[in-house]
């Protein structure tokens, strides 16, 4: 507690910048019923509670895109997080967080030089020939220059932008505290997980942040893709690569947001599109290990109808957990079984509170829609769409590694479609899952899952015994405890506690009718209308009472 009070004191400053751009943009009353205003009155940072006058007529999603537009790198990488959470977040919402770009002026290579030299032991200009000092490339987090190897062979310097950590860890801090503040004092926000969410990113920017990370993903998708002819990942040169820098072969291609320059090329754009899809449906259901933003400028296309991927800063797993139930979700579609749908459903949302006869009614009529469809006419994108507004409807937050996934599919359907109108995401899907479900009955993975089975018997029974006797012992030594989660405990508390006043003021309300009734027969003392005053007081304050009483139990009736 006194560690998160000093960083509180530590990052006022801050918290006092971020505060004034959400007043400004007329977020005010989210600031106030934080209490952060009141916190910062206090500390003598004075707040002028006005929102500008030209913002006001924006919607609320364009007025907070554009306050974490402004609120700086990291504010804006959690936007991009957030638009990933389409579980969440209505589809307004999603469309203006999409429109975050964490491009952004680059800082001069001067200030970049002490940590490169500190990476490499010294001078860049020792290691690299034709080292450009302009940078080709800018985002939040880091840059890219161009430069060659001794022998000639072009590369890319990814270098992180100097101090960035500090910046960073301190908005973490100031998230978290407000993200709790949020679920604590804003009920109707607490729909939105806004901890689960600055959590997601927090792990999500701390990957980014750490550049040896993402060469590591880089080899080990190049690993993946080792015998492909049309799958280009670029090489990492580990000898000049570390936490704040890393060194990767320069992909010169068609960048994937160029069509007519694609088109200009000769290459095939339906080929192009269909190697792609392939390979982020491979990383997804054979390999289980994705690139989880496959859009447009994180793709080159190269001579020969190749496909190259770059910035792999992001990335997705998918365990084999997550990958059978979104195969069981599809069986289940397919085969118009609303119940298993359901099934998973459940799954995926955990011990959230539901209501499961509405969802089943939803998610049936949701399989009913589509009872008529084949397979190869299904639209992935429009499909998963529906699915998280279900999820949505029923305040249910899917788990934060399927929300990626989910995106990167749509994002994933969006490029095919950008390259040939007529691409179908689900007749390239289909393949993979007949081979998730067919290696699913090999008689090796029948026997792998055998053997888990059983030693997961065997311990639950050599456990046994053992478990039994400390149970035994517990309640010997009187400390056996029973922890009961009773659902919507804190409603009951509400209900008890509204009861137990009502039950109070009634006994006041007769006790004020008893002692009016006992001063009126007391004789002397002030008179109103030749009746004792105060015993007249006393019934006009029983008379309001009943009547209070009276309408707050009408009210929780009516309710």
């Amino acid at each position: 507690m006194l560690w998160e009070t000093f960083n509180v004191v530590r990052d006022l400053p801050r918290l006092h910048e971020i505060t004034s751009i959400l007043i400004r943009y007329g977020m005010a009353d989210v600031v106030r019923a934080l209490g952060i205003g009141t916190l910062l009155e206090r500390a003598g940072r004075l707040l002028h509670w006005k929102a500008q006058s030209d913002v006001m007529h924006l919607d609320a999603p364009v007025r907070v895109r554009r306050a974490l537009e402004e609120l700086g790198p990291a504010f804006v990488k959690l936007g991009q997080v957030m638009a990933t959470r389409v579980d969440v977040f209505p589809p307004n919402w999603i469309i203006e967080f999409e429109k975050l770009q964490s491009s952004v002026p680059p800082v001069p290579f001067e200030s970049l030089l002490p940590q490169v030299e500190a990476a490499l032991g010294c001078s860049p200009h020792d290691v690299f020939l034709d080292l450009q000092t302009d940078a080709t490339a800018a985002a939040s987090i880091a840059q890219v220059h161009h430069a060659k190897l001794a022998d000639g062979t072009p590369v890319i310097l990814k270098i992180r932008r100097p101090n960035i950590r500090a910046k960073i860890d301190a908005d973490l801090r100031i998230m978290m505290h407000l993200a709790r503040l949020v679920e604590f004092e804003i009920p109707e926000l607490r729909r939105y997980q806004p901890v689960q969410i600055v959590l997601q990113f927090t792990r999500s920017i701390r990957r980014e942040l750490d550049l040896a990370a993402e060469a590591r993903n880089i080899d080990r998708f190049a690993e993946n893709f080792a015998g492909s002819d049309t799958i280009v990942i670029p090489k990492v040169y580990w000898e000049w690569t570390s936490e704040s820098m890393n060194v990767q072969q320069w992909v010169d291609g068609v960048p994937g947001n160029n069509l007519a320059a694609v088109e200009a090329a000769g290459l095939d754009c339906k080929l192009l599109g269909a190697r792609g899809a392939d390979a982020v449906l491979k990383m997804i259901m054979i390999d289980g290990f994705y690139h989880a933003d496959p859009h447009p400028g994180n793709v080159f296309y190269l001579p020969g109808n190749r496909v190259a991927m770059i910035d792999f800063g992001m990335v997705g797993r998918l365990t084999d957990e997550r990958r059978n139930q979104i195969v069981n979700l599809l069986a289940a579609l397919s085969g118009r079984d609303d119940e298993a749908m359901l099934d998973v459903l459940l799954e995926w949302t955990g011990d959230a509170v539901v209501d499961e006869a509405k969802l089943a009614a939803d998610v049936s009529e949701f399989v009913f829609n589509y009872a008529n469809v084949p397979l190869r006419d299904l639209r992935l994108g429009a499909l998963l769409g529906e699915l998280t507004v279900i999820m949505r409807d029923h305040c249910l937050v899917m788990p934060s590694d399927l929300a990626l996934l989910f995106k990167a599919l749509i994002t994933l359907e969006g490029l095919g479609r950008q390259l040939d109108p007529e691409f179908d995401m689900v007749e390239h899907l289909t393949p993979f899952v007949r081979r998730v479900i067919t290696e699913r009955y090999k008689p090796d993975a029948l026997l792998k899952r055998g053997r888990r089975s059983l030693h997961d018997l065997l311990s639950i029974a050599t456990g046994l015994p053992r478990d039994v006797a400390r149970l035994i012992k517990e309640v010997r030594r009187g400390k056996f405890k029973i922890d009961l989660d009773l659902k919507r405990l804190e409603r009951f508390s509400h209900q008890i506690d509204h009861s137990v006043n009502r039950l109070t003021l009634g006994i006041l309300t007769a006790s004020l009718v008893i002692g009016s009734s006992i001063v009126m027969t007391v004789k002397g003392g002030p008179t109103l209308f030749g009746l004792p005053l105060f015993g007249l007081l006393g019934f006009v304050a029983a008379f309001f009472n009943s009547v209070w009483l009276i309408l707050s139990i009408w009210r929780s009736g009516k309710d």
